[in-house]
This record gives structure tokens, sequence and C-alpha cells, in this order.
């Protein structure tokens, strides 16, 4: 199966990793649904890509928006969600708890009120792809609470893989990927952490946005993969 004439909807792609598995997949030729929160920095992410691209203004924490926006877009054939947050990073001991809680209002809750608000929509054996993050997968330390998110979703996936068959139901654990979220970080730490990144990873460079989005439309694309987590990390969870 290719992307070809495909329906998809992208929830938190109008940046990152998102934006760029819309342009991929509309590139690939598929009609792609890109989702953001501010109306106008979405038009300003979506101008320009090649293919099929429309973009849609929307809450994804907002339950009633969610269900009112797939019930107006009709059937679609798949769904990827790359809604992400912040917060909730740092040692244990020091760890601001309100503030995991906000990361987890930031993620983990809305890719779940997403994907149930979508079920009645999806098509039958299309897919539901989630993204995670490798932090879920080793143990870094100040990575707890990011950790925890991460691995909330992740351990729903093979369930969910049973359970909504034959929809097919993957994720995708990132690594260090070179994206606007690092931005909220002085560009002297980002630096130099993405330098260290580097001269460890295996494959001697930080990851891309186009890393990931390959790795999420390889799952989209591919029928015979379901309940799986592929990390796209460069090797980090080897160290």
């Amino acid at each position: 199966m290719n992307s070809q004439n495909q329906k998809v909807v992208v929830l938190g792609g109008s940046s990152g990793i998102g934006l760029a598995t819309v342009a991929r997949l509309a590139s690939a030729g598929a009609n792609v649904v890109a989702v953001g929160r501010d109306e106008g920095r979405l038009e300003r992410a979506l101008a320009g890509l090649d293919g099929h691209v429309a973009g849609e203004a929307l809450d994804c924490s907002d339950r009633a928006a969610l269900e009112h926006f797939f019930g107006r877009l009709g059937g679609i054939d798949h769904l990827v969600l790359t809604l992400s947050g912040g917060e909730g990073g740092g040692k244990f001991a020091e760890l601001d708890l309100a503030a995991l809680r906000r990361g987890f209002e930031a993620k983990f809750w809305p890719q779940l009120e997403a994907a149930q608000a979508a079920l009645p929509h999806l098509r039958r054996d299309g897919s539901l792809t989630f993204l995670t993050a490798i932090s879920a997968r080793i143990a870094n330390p100040g990575t707890a609470g990011l950790g925890a998110i991460n691995g909330a979703l992740e351990s729903m996936i093979g369930t969910l893989a049973r359970e909504l068959a034959p929809l097919r139901v993957n994720a995708v654990s990132p690594g260090v990927v070179d994206t606007p979220w690092w931005d909220r970080f002085p560009a002297s730490v980002k630096a130099e952490l993405f330098q260290q990144q580097a001269e460890t990873l295996p494959v001697q460079r930080v990851g891309q946005a186009t890393d990931v989005a390959h790795a999420l439309q390889f799952l989209m694309e591919n029928a015979f993969m379901t309940g799986a987590v592929i990390e796209c990390d460069g090797g980090l969870r080897l160290l």
C-alpha cells in the first residue's frame, strides 16, 4: 500500500515532525489535512508545500471540537498523532509535579482524545500512528517524568492493536531530533547538547524531523505492521 490518494489527518502538523510528515505524505500523493492550534502559524507552515494539503486550526484538548472536526471531515484512511508538549523534565527529587501534569495534558490526553474521537471515522483497516519518545525506553537521569508520559502511550500500543483490529495501531519513538521543541532552551545549551549527541551517537549526528517522518510514513503504509513501536533514535537507546 502507498500514500497515493489516501486521506490522512496529521495532528500537530504545523511544525517539527508533524510538519515534516505532512510534507512527506503530500509529496507522496496523499490528501493531507494538517491540524494545528494556531491558524496563522499553520498557514505560514503550509505555504508552498507541494501536493494536496489543507490546514485546520483546532484545539486538540477540546473533545467536542475534535468530534465536530472528524464528523465534518468524514471518512479518513489514516490518523497520525504528533501532538507534544514541553514540560515534565528534570531530576525527580526536584521535579515540578504540576509541570509534569501539564506535560500529560499537552501530549498524553490530547493524543488519546483525538484517537478516540476519530475511531468512528477511520477506515476499518486503516491506521492510527502515535508519536512517543525514546525517554520511555532509556534510563536517562532527568527524564523520569518525560518517560512516564511517553511510556504511558507506548504501554497501550499492543493492546489497542488487538482491540481495534483490523485497524493498525503503531508508534514511532524518536530520540534527539532538531526541531523547534528545543527552542525553549538557550541556544548555547542546545548547541552543546547537539554536539555531545553527534559525538556519542552511533550515527554521529542528531536526528532531523524528516528522519522521523519517514518512519511514520512506513508504519502508515505497511499493511503488515501493527502493535509496533519503532525506535528512530540514532542508537541513543544503545548507549
